[in-house]
């Protein structure tokens, strides 16, 4: 019987009543892509077991990185929800799913986080640098939207379908230098880098902007978490001598 994929997904750090926490719109996106999703909470020290059994990750949204790890202004105000331990661990989940080639859909924080991990830097607060005119972080309870085009050709572009989408947007910071090892493959059009890939990679996508918002009734965005399942589902029937 072909098992589904099991898709490890990040969670939010120990809250004030001493509870993990993620928002179920993570799993579900993953549930129907056919993948069965894994709450990964934070100080999980054997992350090389985990990208052994697992056959596909999910890097959350969430609090800032912080700053000191990539040679920022820890002291910038707007700097907010830093913890050490989800830090430590999503970072070496991070360079494990690079090392080892597990497919990896890295969402806002994750996106950041894979850029720091692989030597690249943030913006602390991206209104310092492109200002207010288009906005990418709601200032209540609004949803906000924004237009990113995606470059022709790129995973991205194929797993959506589509070169141009309006997702949702929740954040304020974004990468600033990129690792090298990443490219460039979605911007928006105040030039913020909007998503970023690892091309000698199985299935490896960061995006800025949060799909899982989104994907129950947006096609596009729904089918980016059907391009990391179907990675996932080629990652263990290889391993296990089958077909995908």
């Amino acid at each position: 019987m072909d098992r589904r994929p099991l898709i490890g997904i990040t969670t939010y750090p120990r809250d004030a009543e001493g509870r993990f926490a993620l928002p179920v719109e993570y799993a579900e996106a993953v549930r129907r892509s056919g993948g069965v999703p894994v709450l990964l909470p934070p100080g999980e020290a054997g992350v090389d077991e985990l990208v052994a059994r697992l056959d596909g990750f999910v890097l959350s949204g969430g609090g800032d990185v912080d700053p000191r790890l990539y040679g920022g202004d820890a002291a910038h105000p707007a700097i907010d929800r830093v913890d050490a331990g989800r830090d430590a661990f999503e970072l070496a989940l991070a360079r494990a799913v690079v090392r080892e080639r597990v497919p990896a859909l890295s969402i806002c924080r994750g996106c950041q986080v894979l850029n720091v991990a692989l030597g690249g830097t943030l913006h602390e607060h991206l209104p310092d640098v492109v200002g207010e005119g288009l906005r990418h972080k709601p200032q209540g309870e609004e949803e906000v939207r924004h237009p990113v085009e995606v470059a022709a050709g790129s995973r991205l572009a194929a797993a959506m379908g589509t070169m141009r989408a309006e997702p949702v947007s929740w954040h304020h910071q974004a990468p600033d230098a990129v690792a090298p090892p990443l490219v460039v493959t979605a911007r928006a059009a105040d030039g913020t880098i909007e998503a970023l890939e690892l091309a000698d990679h199985p299935w490896l996508v960061a995006v800025q902007w949060h799909p899982e918002l989104s994907a129950a009734e947006d096609i596009a965005q729904q089918r980016i978490f059907d391009g990391l399942v179907a990675a996932a589902r080629r990652r263990r029937a290889h391993a296990g001598g089958g077909e995908a």
